[in-house]
């Protein structure tokens, strides 16, 4: 395998990186979770106001995973910070770098922007995961706890709104 490379993804990529999720949802178990198609990808990362960013590794010539993050803000420090929503490597791809070659660029782009954090989620039986995070020197943060709102909800909160 050819040395990784990291590069920002353009809307030429869209099929792609729907291909990352969808393989990403099947590693997770949540494969029947993914609605998005490669028009509404298009339009929410590539459009007038993209809501996140994506980085796309390469080796041997071809796209090998992806990292998908925004932009988040800690009242705390007074400032922001990146949140990676996303990461995948094609399984064929572990353990040759790739993934720490996303991880460390998006370290690179938190110091150069001046950002104060750098955050993500993981699944807990996910110990592959867990194991390579703890390599980089990441601190589990188990005082807290996500939480989400969706669909029925998220809608019924809505309404609930002051007019």
């Amino acid at each position: 395998m050819t040395a990784p490379r990291v590069r920002v993804a353009t809307v030429d990529d869209v099929g792609v990186i729907l291909g990352f999720i969808r393989a990403l949802a099947a590693y997770e178990r949540l494969a029947d979770a993914v609605v998005a198609d490669e028009a509404a990808l298009a339009a929410t990362l590539f459009g007038p106001r993209p809501a996140a960013e994506v980085l796309i590794v390469e080796a041997d010539g071809r796209p090998r995973g992806f990292a998908l993050f925004f932009t988040s803000y800690s009242t705390f420090l007074a400032k922001p910070g990146l949140y990676l929503e996303d990461l995948f490597v094609e399984p064929d791809a572990r353990g040759r770098g790739l993934g720490l070659a996303l991880m460390a660029t998006l370290a690179q782009l938190c110091v150069a922007r001046g950002y104060g954090r750098f955050e993500w989620s993981v699944l807990d039986w996910n110990q592959p995961a867990l194991d390579f995070y703890r390599a980089l020197g990441a601190a589990p943060q188990d005082e807290w706890t996500v939480q989400r709102l969706t669909g029925a909800p998220l809608a019924a909160l809505a309404a609930r709104a002051p007019a």
